[in-house]
């Protein structure tokens, strides 16, 4: 059993459940810093304390693990006499981190695609031998399909800001709407903090176009596993992702996916489900609305064991686990 350490600065929505594995296994140690309250040189006095509390915990592990290779990551990085390192690193931080990193002191990264990987290896090539692939997953136990007539319901549920494209499925659906006039479009997503305009754009477009009764927003969702029942055909519109779990979850929820063309996006998807263009978009949908239901069930089902067999959480969390003990053992 090892002293694990474990360093999480950002959310938890892809982390708690493999937390929960880690802790079964070993004595598992979260960071937490603490912030002194003085009137007086706060922040000098809180970066002070800061530094003596992440030194002291780093050096009573025998390996930690970055959720994120972020801002602790860095910072960890550039101390002397840690314990071995590994990371997840999922997508954001390939570009506002990476270059902070020395990836030198890191023991192992785990990527979350075999895009991500490529993008890595030609970035530090000289670090590429440290690169583990292990996917995003998702808990299926908590998403679940359920047995509903098609009605023609299309969806997309991320936080809501210009690299996932919703203000352009909008245009795109309102071309769609022209021709199936029965087509609903529903969004899930609050406004993101550094995107208001974009978030109000959005709202505006619909009444633009006319379609206000037909776009529905329902803002930030908290019970996704009932959201995606209502949805036939969930969509990922992003230009960039790591490996998206939304479309992971609205297929083991019962959804038919077709994402855009961003890189990795054939490593969730097969071929058929993927466009480029709007029209590849529209004839994608429109193909799908128009068979069968029998082969809209085969398709569907198709899909979710595809999700079943690559991104499984009870395989992946194992895997990760693997990988921080090989890091520790290969220490000692």
């Amino acid at each position: 059993m090892l002293n694990l350490g474990v360093v999480i600065n950002e959310t938890w929505s892809f982390f708690r459940e493999v937390y929960d594995h880690l802790s079964e296994h070993h004595r598992t140690t979260l960071f937490q810093p603490r912030e002194v309250r003085f009137p007086f040189f706060r922040e000098r006095l809180n970066r002070a304390v800061f530094q003596r509390d992440y030194q002291s915990f780093l050096r009573a592990q025998d390996v930690v693990f970055f959720e994120w290779a972020g801002e602790r990551l860095a910072q960890a990085t550039h101390l002397d006499k840690t314990p071995p390192l590994v990371t997840r690193l999922h997508r954001y931080e390939m570009y506002q981190w990476a270059d902070h990193i020395r990836w030198e002191a890191v023991a192992r990264v785990i990527l979350v695609s075999r895009a991500k990987e490529r993008e890595f290896a030609a970035r530090f090539p000289t670090q590429a031998n440290k690169v583990i692939v292990i996917p995003e997953a998702i808990s299926l136990q908590r998403f679940q399909p359920v047995n509903r007539p098609f009605n023609g319901d299309i969806g997309i549920l991320c936080h809501l800001s210009p690299r996932k494209r919703v203000y352009e499925l909008i245009l795109a659906f309102a071309e769609i709407s022209r021709l199936r006039p029965e087509l609903r479009l529903h969004i899930g997503g609050g406004r993101h903090p550094k995107f208001g305009d974009y978030y109000e754009a959005l709202l505006a477009l619909p009444k633009k176009l006319g379609l206000q009764d037909k776009v529905i927003f329902y803002g930030p969702v908290s019970d996704p596993q009932n959201w995606y029942h209502q949805i036939d055909i969930f969509i990922s519109n992003s230009y960039s992702e790591g490996l998206q779990v939304s479309p992971m979850e609205a297929i083991a929820s019962g959804c038919y996916c077709l994402a855009h063309n961003w890189d990795g996006a054939d490593e969730l998807l097969p071929a058929e489900n993927i466009y480029l263009t709007d029209r590849q978009l529209a004839d994608k949908i429109f193909h799908y609305c128009d068979l069968s239901e029998k082969e809209r069930r085969q398709r569907q089902a198709a899909l979710r064991e595809r999700v079943t067999r690559c991104f499984n959480l009870d395989d992946i969390k194992v895997q990760i686990r693997q990988v921080i003990e090989e890091a520790a053992q290969a220490r000692r």
